[in-house]
């Protein structure tokens, strides 16, 4: 509990794509999961690809958002704000949300240095063209360690995302001197559950595994859940990708907890089938 993950050998050769690690083709056939009920909480709508991963890697997904993404108010103004963006000095890309919703509102074509706080958000970048910088740490204090975060005073810098959030890019970039510009291209808010979510959280096995990424996305399914359903839900492990999540999750209730080594989906999985 607790403690980081080892990866386990999950059996699919060269074709496994769980992340988990193969040391040799004659490994047994299992899959690294071995049926067990992986809990993704990821926005609705964002999930399918993991959830895909999951099955190939013999688990069981289950769907739980914990939020749900929203455009902005799609005006002329938000267009043009994003247009100018581009034409700033640094760009600071969030999540991949803000890639996708930033990239329908104006083509991603910029001279900019570009920042991603996580991997994720970069490939997202990559595949509208854009090479960006991202942090090993995939958090705001990682992409705030970037050398090219560091020098900042003077220098046209948009931060690209959602209102709310933990602030700490926003002071941070600001106390560095940056001449910052917000553009929130999208929102989050909180999902709405129906009875098949209650449901199958209350049938959840305490071998189920639940991935959070988001602390947002945690506490609104602990404001959310009915209290059976949350017992249920505490009583899984809970797969953590950082140690700010993996407090989260203790304060939350969570009794047993595993710390994967970052959001990307690789490593959660990766956790999730450790034993």
């Amino acid at each position: 509990m607790g403690g980081r993950w080892q990866p386990l050998h999950c059996g699919l050769a060269e074709s496994c794509r769980c992340g988990a690690r193969v040391v040799s083709s004659s490994a047994s056939k299992s899959p690294a999961l071995h049926g067990r009920v992986v809990v993704i909480t990821r926005p609705a709508g964002t999930a399918v690809a993991l959830a895909r991963r999951v099955r190939a890697c013999g688990g069981v997904p289950l769907l739980l958002p914990g939020l749900s993404v929203r455009g902005a108010a799609d005006g002329e103004g938000l267009r043009a704000a994003m247009r100018a963006a581009l034409g700033d000095d640094v760009l600071v890309f969030t999540s991949p949300a803000a890639v996708r919703f930033a990239a329908a509102l104006a083509p991603l074509r910029t001279k900019a240095a570009v920042l991603a706080v996580g991997q994720g958000t970069a490939q997202a970048l990559r595949r509208h063209g854009v090479a960006a910088q991202a942090p090993s740490r995939q958090d705001s204090e990682g992409l705030l360690d970037l050398p090219a975060a560091q020098v900042l005073r003077g220098r046209r810098v948009a931060l690209i995302g959602a209102p709310g959030g933990r602030g700490v890019l926003r002071e941070q970039l600001a106390a560095r001197g940056a001449r910052l510009r917000e553009v929130q291209v999208y929102r989050r808010v909180p999902p709405r559950l129906d009875r098949r979510h209650i449901a199958t959280v209350q049938a959840l096995p305490r071998s189920a595994r639940v991935l959070l990424s988001s602390a947002e996305a945690l506490q609104n399914l602990v404001d959310l859940l009915p209290v059976p359903a949350l017992a249920r839900l505490r009583a899984a492990v809970a797969v953590t990708s950082s140690a700010r999540l993996a407090q989260a999750a203790r304060t939350a209730g969570f009794a047993r907890i595993v710390q994967a080594e970052s959001a990307l989906a690789a490593d959660l999985l990766g956790a999730a089938a450790s034993r």
